[in-house]
């Protein structure tokens, strides 16, 4: 049984939560950011880096996958040297990755350091969690969880108007240093307020499973990717490193079975309420940032709208994530964890599906509409899933259960941006090719214009009247693409709802014993327990 939390700790749990809320806003803040600043970082240079639509996706995708792959690394050694020493850690290397970030003078630097800053995250977002469930007992624990989730949603909200807000003014770098102040604060909150806290009996690390992990996802999302840029996924560059990806994860798989100090422990995985919850966030996160991803230029390349004005449009977003995350477990208390999370991604599905319905001229009030509902729907996702992942571990395992929950979320909105930006650039690219064939373009030229609107329209901006002409083809050509997406992602969705339907424990039944005194529901039993 996990042991109360010491009585000094207990009085100041809310403004500690309030700290570790910070620390988890620069790492949400870094992602929205980026999002509103892509269409800049497109640009050539010197507004932007001329970064390509494949060079992008591995902008994202270089942070995210470094982060999921040393999540369980960075969660194991919060539980053996201490919390709030692995936290500071990750923010000093997260807040030096901002700064070289900031600087990068080509798309391959901003790559390589925004998987600096991916390194240093992922020391950051597991210990928030972890110390947050040895701070508040088990009773409040779904309370602080919902305004935990509910910090998210406020990183989102304030990241991309503050992006825009700094892209009106100054270059696209200081979208990456506005995380240093931020760091700053956070820094000398943690070490005034913060209590460390670590496992009696830590787990022993794994490097050939992180190896191995990162090596599997990294070939998985080149292939992807690369599949994407070429608009061919049966040309042999593309296919060599999807198998090899397969076949390095299928051999991390074994190797975690086999091992006595797995990286990612798969016993957990015998908890339906874990695996279940798990697999939904994945698969949340995979629609959505996927989603998010052409998003932006949806609402800059084919609309029109300038940053900041593209990073207030997506406010409904955040801001109902927001304002319904930390009242999600009044819901659940009604309703049960299973028809809440089923019922969010059933309207996360339907946001998606809705694209299909936009085009150049779609009222802005319909696509405000449709952010709410997707915000609406995560808050009624995230909280409840994140509650029955935490709650299957008992307490002191609780920075190897939170680094399994944002492992999968990172790894899910990777595969998101990969696999859905992938589809995108291929069906833009056959939409849009038949138009480039017929202006005298060299070969790479037309292959680089082809791979994504904002290569199209810096082409037509070097053209004139000629040029002029392939605008409106363009964001036609966008916009099918487009439709075509977002159906893949509603039904990825959907395919969420319903594992959430199948494996997701419902609402618990009061039982007694014998003498009468309540008996705990065996779904809410910790992994591990009575062993």
């Amino acid at each position: 049984m996990s042991s109360p939390v010491p009585q000094n700790v207990h009085r100041r749990r809310w403004v500690i939560l309030g700290v570790l809320m910070l620390s988890l806003l620069i790492v949400v803040l870094d992602n929205s950011i980026l999002n509103v600043a892509m269409k800049t970082i497109a640009q050539p240079a010197p507004t932007g880096l001329g970064a390509s639509q494949s060079e992008l996706e591995w902008a994202i995708n270089s942070y995210t996958l470094v982060f999921a792959g040393l999540l369980f690394t960075a969660g194991l050694l919060g539980d053996r040297l201490g919390r709030r020493r692995v936290l500071l850690f990750g923010l000093v290397v997260f807040g030096l990755g901002s700064v070289l970030a900031a600087l990068a003078t080509s798309p391959g630097q901003l790559i390589a350091f925004r998987a600096v800053m991916g390194f240093g995250g992922a020391f950051v977002m597991p210990s928030t969690l972890a110390i947050l469930m040895n701070v508040f007992e088990r009773d409040e624990q779904p309370k602080a969880i919902g305004i935990w989730a509910g910090g998210v949603g406020l990183g989102i909200a304030v990241g991309p108007v503050t992006g825009g807000a700094l892209l009106e003014h100054y270059w696209w770098g200081s979208v990456f240093l506005v995380n240093v102040p931020i760091v700053l604060v956070a820094l000398a909150a943690m070490v005034l307020l913060v209590p460390d806290s670590r496992d009696p009996r830590p787990g022993r690390l794994d490097p050939l499973g992180v190896l191995l992990s990162v090596a599997g996802l990294v070939l998985l999302v080149y292939g992807i990717i690369k599949g994407g840029q070429l608009a061919d996924f049966t040309d042999p560059g593309v296919l060599l490193p999807l198998g090899g990806g397969v076949a390095v994860l299928a051999a991390f798989v074994f190797h975690e079975r086999r091992s006595d100090h797995p990286a990612i422990d798969v016993t957990y995985f015998r908890n339906p309420a874990f695996s279940a919850a798990v697999t939904a966030i994945a698969l949340v996160f995979f629609a959505l940032m996927g989603v998010t991803f052409f998003a932006v230029f949806y609402m800059q390349s084919v609309r029109g709208f300038s940053a900041l004005e593209a990073g207030l449009l997506m406010t409904p977003l955040a801001l109902a994530q927001l304002v319904f995350a930390p009242r999600a477990r009044l819901v659940v208390d009604r309703f049960g964890a299973k028809a809440v999370c089923a019922g969010g991604m059933v309207l996360v599905g339907a946001g998606m599906a809705a694209f299909v319905l936009f085009g150049r001229t779609t009222p802005v009030w319909a696509l405000e509409v449709v952010f709410f509902v997707q915000g609406t729907a995560m808050a009624h996702i995230m909280p409840p899933a994140t509650v029955s992942i935490m709650q299957s571990l008992p307490r002191e395992k609780a920075g190897s259960g939170s680094a399994v929950n944002n492992t999968f979320r990172q790894v899910g909105g990777a595969m998101g941006v990969a696999v859905l930006g992938s589809l995108l650039s291929a069906r833009y690219r056959e939409g849009i090719e038949g138009r480039l064939a017929q202006l005298p373009l060299p070969e790479g030229t037309r292959h680089a214009a082809a791979e994504s609107i904002e290569g199209t329209l810096a082409v037509a901006s070097r053209l004139g009247p000629a040029g002029r002409e392939l605008v409106g083809p363009a964001k036609d050509a966008f916009i099918d693409a487009m439709h075509v997406t977002v159906l893949g992602s509603a039904a990825v969705a959907l395919l969420g709802a319903l594992v959430v339907a199948l494996w997701l424990p419902g609402k618990p039944q009061a039982r007694t014993g014998e003498a009468g005194e309540p008996e705990q529901d065996e779904t809410n039993t910790p992994v591990g327990a009575g062993r």
